[in-house]
């Protein structure tokens, strides 16, 4: 079952980058008590996306297109967020 912010997540990179591939992993339940861990179940997430606007962008820029996309939800509703951006044929 995917959450609320995972769907949002979802929601904002589809409109910032009409993504080729996009996948949300919620890895919460493996950092369950660990710091960050807010109890609700959706505090550290993976991104997987490939999309043209990545195309020539170095690896740097990309995170920080994909965080420029979630606003404010990186460190304060989501504790951690791992990016793995590609663009298409990588």
């Amino acid at each position: 079952m995917t959450g609320p912010i995972a769907r949002e997540i979802e929601r904002l990179l589809t409109q910032a980058f009409a993504p080729t591939r996009l996948a949300v992993i919620n890895d919460s339940a493996s950092h369950s008590g660990h710091m960050g861990d807010d109890g609700t179940g959706e505090s550290h997430f993976t991104v997987e996306i490939e999309a043209a606007a990545f195309t020539g962008e170095s690896r740097l820029n990309r995170q920080r297109m994909v965080n420029k996309a979630l606003g404010d939800m990186p460190g304060t509703r989501v504790h951690a967020l791992a990016i793995k951006a590609r663009a298409p044929g990588e």
